[in-house]
């Protein structure tokens, strides 16, 4: 490697370590990081702004800035409110079976959109319900988001790297329904089960609090129902953009901003005081993010990291297949691992050809997206959709640490990880 490539990979351990000791806010790390990797020519403004491989990703930028409009649209129906305190009666108060009832509030849609969709629609309900009930936030946020990483990896459409796995391999959705989804399934009800070991501390609960929120009315808190039943069309509208985007051949950001924009021109709000509740730190945060993991693209770290991986495993397809479960792992929670997946897939896509196609070693391509969509989980900056709840909780006063996320992330990484591992080496190794 040469000098820049050095001075890159030194420029990004210094924004990891200030990000991770909090002793720079993460924006201005994230930021200073980007501005850092153009002054020493690890990336140029072309490749910064403009390049889809190793650049900005508008894509997400526009997705997220789509529906954050919407979301702050929908807060002023009190839809949030209604839906936490009807959560909050169904769960009885009983902060272990709430949990459980947010994680399948999350674990369902999320196969079907996109994660970060998800977290934006189920947090706001999450704090509000937390708040009636005098219950920690935090704990309630990391379970939602890592259900959402661990249930968006079932399907070709949950989670953005699977679109980028399945686009470069030639996958369908029904190959994902039937190679992910078991054990996305295994891995939710074991992450259940984690979760009440996990936030044991969490679930302690006020009498008093839950008497008086079984005795309200979900329906006194919906102020103004026609916003609602106009939010309800355009949010219904953007999910069947969502699921039939390769149909309509547009881009999900495409159908987030519209939708976000419609609604906005719609609703007759003031468009200054929606835009108060987008969350311009995150945006910034995510743009930085992006310049900087472009670089270590152009300078060719992030593709010797995946050549390394498969070096290791000596061609040998188990040994391969091992390799890139736990060896996606440890990149994709430095990282983002949108960046991560699109760098490495092409290198994948030569070993699975040159082992014998999709037929002998397409096995390769699903321990690869298990590996890459599980490793979300570690820390924080490891997926789009936990920064986005991070910044999320920060505005609501909440402050979510790294080593915070990272105590559980770690845990459950590694758990589902090796299960992950254990149902390839069973159902590709042994059961043939």
């Amino acid at each position: 490697m040469n000098i820049t490539t050095w001075l890159a990979v030194a420029v990004f351990a210094v924004v990891f370590v200030l990000i991770a000791t909090e002793w720079v806010h993460r924006v201005a790390a994230a930021l200073g990081g980007a501005v850092a990797m153009l002054l020493i020519g690890a990336t140029e403004p072309d490749h910064a702004f403009f390049s889809a491989d190793s650049g900005i990703d508008w894509d997400v930028i526009f997705l997220l800035l789509g529906m954050m409009l919407i979301v702050a649209v929908l807060k002023r129906t009190g839809l949030f409110e209604f839906i936490a305190i009807w959560a909050a009666r169904k769960a009885r108060g009983r902060p272990y079976r709430l949990m459980v009832l947010l994680i399948l509030a999350t674990a369902i849609p999320s196969p079907w959109l996109d994660n970060v969709t998800t977290v934006l629609l189920i947090v706001p309900v999450t704090i509000s319900v937390c708040r009636q009930l005098g219950l920690p936030v935090i704990p309630y946020l990391i379970a939602e988001v890592m259900t959402c990483n661990i249930a968006g990896a079932a399907t070709l459409i949950g989670d953005p790297p699977n679109i980028m796995i399945g686009s470069r391999a030639g996958l369908s959705f029904n190959d994902f329904l039937i190679h992910m989804t078991p054990i996305v399934v295994v891995l939710t009800i074991v992450f259940i089960l984690m979760s009440r070991f996990l936030f044991r501390g969490a679930f302690h609960h006020d009498p008093e609090r839950v008497a008086a929120v079984m005795e309200m009315n979900p329906r006194e808190a919906i102020k103004d129902m026609r916003l609602l039943i106009l939010s309800g069309v355009v949010m219904s509208l953007v999910i069947a953009g969502f699921v039939l985007h390769t149909v309509l051949d547009m881009e999900p950001s495409v159908v987030a901003i519209s939708g976000g924009l419609v609604l906005l021109a719609a609703s007759r709000l003031n468009p200054t005081e929606v835009a108060r509740d987008v969350e311009w730190d995150t945006l910034a945060f995510f743009a930085g993010l992006f310049v900087m993991v472009g670089a270590l693209v152009q300078t060719g770290v992030i593709g010797e990291l995946g050549r390394a991986a498969a070096e290791a495993a000596d061609g040998r397809l188990f040994g391969t297949a091992m390799a890139l479960v736990f060896g996606s792992v440890i990149p994709s929670g430095l990282i983002d691992n949108i960046p991560f997946v699109a760098s490495v897939s092409p290198i994948v896509a030569e070993i699975v050809e040159s082992a014998g196609g999709l037929e002998e070693a397409g096995m390769l391509w699903w321990a690869f997206a298990l590996g890459a969509d599980l490793g979300g989980n570690a820390t924080i900056i490891a997926s789009s959709a936990n920064v986005v709840v991070v910044g999320i909780a920060a505005r609501e006063g909440h402050h979510i640490s790294f080593w915070q996320f990272s105590r559980y992330g770690l845990v459950v990484t590694a758990t589902t990880v090796t299960i992950a591992a254990a149902y390839v080496w069973l159902r590709y190794f042994v059961l043939v």
